[in-house]
């Protein structure tokens, strides 16, 4: 490859990962409620949930990670649990009833109606993530589905849901990062006046 071809090539992408993030000002509204019901869930002794595959299991465990240490203010660790990281749990679920079953039967065994539980898919059609969430629901606990424009139905299953206005999975991965960052930074504010 030439050099203006990589120069191309990257200018496009930085371009369209603009684009992408000037249009998530249409899931503010979405972020803020889930900001909110996180907030009021925790405030009430809840704990968050979350799971994803992939790249979207590496966003669960962030935003676990920004909430048990901190995102910006030195506050107290917030009750966060990543169903991600336990290989013999992972392993047990999906060898004795299938890999479908690894964060539903999780959710089934933890979840309860004080807690929220997020999956994170960049395309909503995941049957792990989509389980997981009916689980959440079937415990009672507020289920989120973060998600993109992929994962329409993903969202609509859910009781809350923010959705990315992108159709690429680099765009789609970004953008849920950035939610995690703007959900933490609301949570952090709250969290550091108390």
């Amino acid at each position: 490859m030439t050099q203006l071809h990589v120069d191309r090539v990257i200018a496009r992408q930085l371009e369209r990962h603009a684009e992408v993030a000037f249009a998530m000002h249409s899931q503010l509204d979405a972020i803020q409620a889930v900001a909110d019901e996180l907030i009021r869930r925790l405030d009430s002794g809840g704990v968050l949930y979350t799971y994803g595959n992939g790249g979207s299991a590496a966003d669960a465990q962030h935003l676990v990670g920004e909430l048990i240490g901190r995102y910006l203010r030195e506050r107290r660790p917030l009750p966060a649990v990543a169903l991600v990281g336990d290989a013999a749990v992972t392993s047990c679920i999906a060898n004795d009833y299938s890999y479908d079953e690894v964060f539903a039967r999780q959710v089934q065994a933890l979840a309860r109606p004080a807690d929220m539980v997020i999956g994170f898919s960049t395309s909503g059609t995941s049957p792990t993530v989509v389980r997981g969430l009916a689980a959440a629901r079937s415990a009672g606990a507020c289920s989120v589905a973060v998600t993109s424009t992929r994962g329409i139905g993903l969202a609509a299953a859910a009781d809350l849901a923010i959705v990315v206005p992108a159709e690429e999975t680099a765009r789609i991965q970004e953008m849920h990062l950035v939610a995690l960052h703007l959900i933490s930074e609301l949570v952090d504010q709250w969290a550091a006046a108390y």
